[in-house]
């Protein structure tokens, strides 16, 4: 059962963290004709001439995409932080670049500067790429194995709640208006700043404490409170044997996570799996919504409501995923999320260019766009990250992530940029696209994606070495050797405390 501890700190680093990074995905959408208006009436002020639709545009691009942008420097930070400040401690000095970016972005207005605002969404976009990356790889490191899956999509279901917290201060009537964007985009601090006072009182990961920094009894105590027992040798052991197998590698660097036979399709799981949750068209098929919605007859004053109830329903759905990830496993969550995204792609094509002919084609799209939804939200959206920790040890994790999580923002980054030009020339015809993309990734799922579902990590690596055509028998029997000494597991204690 998951203690209350243990709930707390996925809580708390869910919120400070990955909240956030939801929070500044859509917190720019609502304002944007506000935001928009000041970059005009700052440069007419400045300058004595309007600014002219090119440089507008250009700007408000910049403003977009530098979040992405930022969010793959954050990645690339991702390996040297976690390896040398700790799980907990990069989380702690994420936050300030979270805070800094929020009174930036707050007093953009006072200041009458709209740079400050597409710097700020740079330094946003570390914070986002840090988070993104770190959370799941924390709380994967600090869950017992039959709770890593519903703890690790815990982050994912904090990114939906941001943005539907987004889009619902972004409404007209709240924030999203000329007056109150500089508040919704200062906001964000708020969050970092309650991480930064609570998380100090709990523990860093028990895993990283004892495999890294070499101090069993810290490991001990972490591992004793976020259990609450005093008995936690078990998991100690299947750590120490994690480490023992893996003494003989080192730390892996990127470079060296590249090109290690031994973990190639554990890397090039996680890079098709990243690739699909990004080139999907999750983004693709936020910016039709709108545009879909109005051509099934919603008001314009009403559609920014709709946005919110489909906001509401990704939140659901994550939430049932958190439930359910752990009864139904990894795999089948992956390929029900990819296979609902990939049929919603294909018939939203067809309703897309039938919709002036057909008058209730309109409303289909509606329905493809919501089983959509409800696909990444169950499989695309957050497995692929609880994969990454699960797939990896500890001394590779890190350097997983840091491919992952740049893999992830480039994919996001290159979408944003890409898209708006798929459509000018595509039009609906874009979607089929995505389609292709989503049915690649669910084959590659199905024949090579194993299930990791109540397993440990070492017992992961043993599926994927056979995988990787890699002997890991050496190993297994150096423990049996090392197990049959009488006294063994003092003498184990005894090679780890003087070997470290």
């Amino acid at each position: 059962k998951i203690t209350l501890s243990l709930a707390l700190v996925a809580l708390i680093s869910a919120f400070g963290s990955s909240f956030q990074y939801g929070y500044n995905v859509s917190v720019i959408n609502s304002p944007a004709p506000y935001m928009q208006d000041f970059y005009n009436q700052t440069y007419f002020n400045r300058n004595g001439v309007p600014m002219d639709s090119g440089l507008q545009t250009f700007l408000w691009s910049l403003t977009v995409s530098m979040y992405p942008l930022g969010g793959l420097f954050g990645s690339l930070m991702v390996w040297p932080l976690v390896n040398n400040c700790g799980r907990k401690g990069t989380l702690l000095i994420n936050n300030l670049f979270s805070i800094t970016a929020a009174i930036l972005m707050g007093t953009s207005e006072l200041a009458k500067t709209f740079e400050v605002i597409i710097f700020s969404r740079v330094i946003m976009g570390i914070y986002a790429g840090l988070a993104s990356n770190v959370v799941p790889m924390f709380l994967g490191e600090i869950s017992p194995k039959n709770l890593r899956g519903a703890v690790g999509v815990i982050p994912q279901l904090f990114v939906t709640l941001g943005i539907l917290v987004a889009q619902i201060f972004g409404l007209n009537s709240i924030l999203g208006n000329a007056k109150g964007w500089p508040v919704l985009l200062g906001l964000t601090g708020i969050p970092s700043l309650i991480q930064l006072l609570i998380l100090p009182f709990f523990p860093e990961s028990p895993r990283y404490l004892l495999i890294q920094k070499g101090n069993e009894e810290e490991a001990r105590r972490a591992l004793q409170k976020l259990r609450d027992r005093d008995y936690v040798d078990d998991e100690l052991e299947e750590m120490r044997q994690e480490d023992w197998s893996e003494k003989e590698k080192g730390h892996f660097s990127v470079l060296s996570l590249c090109t290690f036979r031994g973990l190639r399709w554990q890397l090039i799981s996680i890079i098709v799996m990243m690739i699909g949750q990004q080139l999907s068209g999750v983004n693709a098929v936020f910016y039709y919504a709108d545009r879909i919605f109005q051509s099934a007859g919603v008001d314009n004053s009403n559609v920014q409501y709709v946005t919110v109830s489909i906001g509401a329903i990704n939140v659901v759905m994550t939430l049932l995923a958190v439930f359910i990830v752990e009864s139904l496993g990894r795999r089948i969550l992956l390929l029900a999320g990819f296979g609902l995204c990939c049929v919603s792609c294909a018939v939203l094509t067809l309703a897309l260019s039938l919709q002036t002919t057909v008058s209730w084609m309109s409303y289909l799209s509606i329905v493809c766009i919501i089983v959509y939804i409800i696909g990444h939200a169950i499989g695309a959206s957050p497995i692929p990250f609880v994969m990454i920790t699960e797939m990896f040890l500890q001394s590779s994790r890190p350097a997983a992530f840091m491919v992952g999580g740049s893999v992830h923002w480039l994919c996001n980054f290159t979408v944003g940029l890409v898209f708006l030009y798929m459509e000018a020339g595509l039009g609906p015809y874009s979607f089929l696209i995505f389609c292709a993309i989503c049915l690649a990734t669910i084959v590659y799922i199905f024949f090579i994606v194993p299930e990791t579902k109540n397993k440990t990590f070492m017992e992961i690596n043993k599926i994927m070495a056979k995988r990787n055509k890699v002997d890991i028998q050496e190993d297994k029997e150096e423990l049996k050797d090392f197990h049959a000494v009488p006294g063994g597991q003092t003498e184990k204690n005894e090679f780890y405390s003087t070997d470290l």
